[in-house]
C-alpha cells in the first residue's frame, strides 16, 4: 500500500468514527447541561465548594466563577511545583524554579499545556497525576461550561441568566470527562501506552553513555491530554514517544480523541437552541476547514523534492516512521486546528509550507473544530460577524438565531476577534526588537522568525505546541508566554459571557421573508470566507517573513 493510500484511508476511517460519535455524544452533552437532576458525588461536591447548583447566575457572576476558580488552580498548581522537592513520589526531582512554575502553571489552567521543561526530567508522579492531569480535567471542563453558556444566551429570551458555573464545571467533568476517559485509558493500555507508579531505572547503554527512564500514569493522561484538547506529554518527546504512542491504531485513537468533542458539541448546539440545522451548518465549516488543511498538509509533505524526498517517500525529517507522513500530517493538523497543542513529529522539521499550516491552523482561532468549548464559541463569534456583514451587504439589521446583532454585540464579537491576534503581534515583535530573546533562537532568518510567531501563536491561542527550535526556558519566555496563555484564555472568555448575556436578555425576533437563513450552506460559505480573510488580513505579513519566506525559497 502507498503512503499516500494510506493516508487517505486513516482520514476515511477518522471520518466514519467520528460520525458514529456524532449523534449520540452530542445528545448526551445536551442532556447533561439541561437536566435538572444532581447526581449524589455532585452534590457532595457543591456541598464541598459551599456552592448552590440551583441558583441561576447572570453573566458577571458566570465570569466571577470561572475567574475566582481558574486563579485558585493557578495558585494551587504553582505552590505543588514550588513544594515538589518536599512531596513523596517526587523521584528525586526537585521544586520547580518560580518562572517555570508560574509558566506551567498558567499553561495548564489555560488549557494551553505549554511546556518549556522535559517532563520526564522535571515532574514527579504528585505533580504529574495530582496536578497537570488534574487541570486537564477541569480546565477542559471551563471551555464547555463558557460555550454552553453562550449557547443558553441563543436559546433563552428576556432573561440575563446562563446557568450555574460550579454546576457545568462538576457535570462537565464527572459525566462526560471522566466516563469517556476511563474507556480511553484502557483502549490505549491495550495498544501498548504504560500505565504504572514506576520510579527511575537504567535501561542500558547506548552511544557510549547510560540511558535511564521512569515510568508514570501515562494512559490516564495521555487520553485526557488529547480529549480535553490540552496536549501537555508525559515525557519532552510528547506522542512521538513509543510510551505514549506506541503504534499506528494509538495514533489514529489519539486523533480521534481530539476531535470529537469538539465536533459533537455542534450537535449539542444544534439539540439546544432547537435547530439541528444550526449545528449541521456549524459542523458543515468546521469539517471543510479540517478536510481541506489536512489534504493540503498531505500534498505539501508528500510532494518530492530532489533524490532524498524520493528515496524517503515525502518529507520524513522530523517524523516517526511508525507514523509516516500521513499519520504525522493528519496528527498535526488536527491538533493545531484544535487548542491540543500535542506533537507526534516536529512541526520545525515540516517543510516551509507545512510549518505555515501549522500556525494558520492556530491563528484562524482553533474553531475548525477547535478546543472543548473554545472551538464552538470562537466559531459562533465569527457566525455573528458574518451575519453582521450580510446584513451590511442587504441595509438589513443582522439577526442570528432569533436575536438582533446590534451595536453592543458586534462590538463584544469585534473585541474578542482582535484581543488573541493583538497578543501574538504585539509580543512577537517584541521579542524581535529586544536582543536577548533572539539569542534562544536554534536558527537565523525566516525560519527562526518563524520559532518566535509559532511560539507567541500556540500560547495566546492556548494551543502549547512548539515548533522546536525554540530555548523557551528563560525568564522573558516563561514570563511573557505565562501572560500571553492568561490573556488569551481569560480574555476572550469576558467578551463572550457579556455577549451571551446581552443575548439572552432579549425577547426573540420572529423570522421573515428577508431573515437569512443561517442553516443553509450559503452562509456555511459565507462562514469560511470571512473566517480566512478576517485571520488573512490580520496575519499575512507576519507568515510572509516566516513560513511563506521559508516556502517560496526551497
Amino acid at each position: 500500500m502507498s503512503p499516500v493510500l494510506a493516508g487517505v484511508l486513516q482520514v476515511l476511517a477518522l471520518v466514519v468514527a467520528l460520525g458514529l460519535a456524532y449523534r449520540p455524544l452530542g445528545d448526551c452533552m445536551a442532556h447533561v447541561y439541561s437536566s435538572p437532576k444532581h447526581l449524589r458525588v455532585e452534590k457532595w461536591m457543591y456541598k464541598a465548594v459551599g456552592a448552590d447548583p440551583n441558583t441561576e447566575m447572570r453573566w458577571p457572576a458566570y465570569l466571577r466563577g470561572v475567574l475566582a476558580f481558574s486563579a485558585a488552580s493557578v495558585l494551587f498548581l504553582y505552590l505543588l511545583q514550588r513544594l515538589q522537592g518536599f512531596l513523596p513520589g517526587s523521584l528525586g526531582f526537585s521544586s520547580i524554579d518560580p518562572d517555570q512554575a508560574f509558566n506551567t502553571a498558567a499553561s495548564f489552567v489555560a488549557n494551553t499545556n505549554w511546556q518549556s521543561y522535559y517532563g520526564e526530567q522535571a515532574m514527579g508522579h504528585v505533580v504529574q497525576t495530582g496536578g497537570l492531569a488534574v487541570q486537564n480535567f477541569v480546565s477542559a471542563a471551563v471551555g464547555i461550561a463558557v460555550a454552553v453558556a453562550l449557547v443558553r444566551g441563543f436559546a433563552r429570551s428576556r432573561t440575563g441568566e446562563l446557568g450555574n458555573f460550579w454546576s457545568d464545571l462538576v457535570r462537565g467533568t464527572v459525566r462526560i470527562l471522566i466516563p469517556i476517559s476511563v474507556i480511553g485509558a484502557l483502549v490505549l493500555v491495550a495498544c501498548g501506552v504504560i500505565q504504572n507508579f514506576s520510579g527511575i531505572h537504567p535501561v542500558g547503554q547506548f552511544m557510549g553513555g547510560s540511558q535511564e527512564w521512569n515510568g508514570g500514569a501515562v494512559a490516564s493522561q495521555e487520553v485526557i491530554k488529547e480529549l480535553g484538547t490540552n496536549g501537555g506529554g508525559y515525557f519532552n518527546a510528547n506522542s512521538s514517544h513509543p510510551f505514549e504512542n506506541p503504534n499506528g491504531l494509538s495514533n489514529l485513537f489519539e486523533i480521534f480523541l481530539i476531535l470529537v468533542i469538539p465536533f459533537a458539541l455542534t450537535r449539542t448546539f444544534g439539540r439546544m437552541v432547537g435547530n439541528l440545522r444550526q449545528g449541521y451548518a456549524i459542523l458543515g465549516t468546521m469539517g471543510f476547514i479540517w478536510l481541506g488543511f489536512t489534504a493540503l498538509m498531505m500534498w505539501t509533505e508528500f510532494s518530492h523534492h530532489g533524490p532524498a524526498f524520493d528515496i524517503a517517500g515525502g518529507a520524513m525529517e522530523g517524523k516517526e516512521t511508525r507514523f509516516g507522513i500521513g499519520g504525522s500530517s493528519i496528527f498535526a493538523v488536527a491538533t493545531t486546528l484544535t487548542s491540543t497543542g500535542a506533537v507526534n513529529s516536529f512541526h520545525s522539521s515540516f517543510t516551509g509550507f507545512g510549518g505555515g499550516i501549522t500556525m494558520l491552523g492556530m491563528q484562524l482561532g482553533e474553531i475548525a473544530p477547535g478546543g472543548t468549548g473554545s472551538g464552538l464559541y470562537g466559531m459562533l463569534i465569527m457566525a455573528v460577524i458574518a451575519v453582521f456583514i450580510a446584513g451590511l451587504m442587504v441595509g438589513r439589521t443582522p439577526e442570528y438565531l432569533g436575536k438582533k446583532i446590534g451595536t453592543r454585540e458586534i462590538k463584544l464579537a469585534a473585541c474578542y476577534i482582535l484581543i488573541t491576534p493583538a497578543l501574538v503581534l504585539c509580543f512577537t515583535g517584541a521579542a524581535m526588537a529586544l536582543p536577548t530573546p533572539a539569542d534562544s533562537m536554534t536558527n537565523t532568518g525566516a525560519h527562526g522568525f518563524s520559532e518566535i510567531l509559532y511560539a507567541y501563536t500556540s500560547g495566546a491561542n492556548n494551543n502549547g505546541s512548539a515548533f522546536a527550535g525554540l530555548n523557551a526556558d528563560t525568564q522573558w519566555f516563561n514570563t511573557t508566554i505565562g501572560l500571553a496563555m492568561l490573556l488569551g484564555r481569560f480574555l476572550p472568555m469576558v467578551f463572550v459571557l457579556a455577549l451571551a448575556g446581552s443575548l439572552a436578555a432579549q425577547k426573540p425576533v420572529p423570522a421573515t421573508a428577508g431573515t437569512l437563513g443561517t442553516h443553509k450552506p450559503l452562509f456555511s460559505g459565507m462562514l469560511v470566507g470571512t473566517i480566512l480573510i478576517i485571520t488573512g488580513l490580520t496575519y499575512f505579513p507576519a507568515l510572509a517573513l516566516g513560513p511563506l519566506a521559508e516556502g517560496l525559497a526551497s
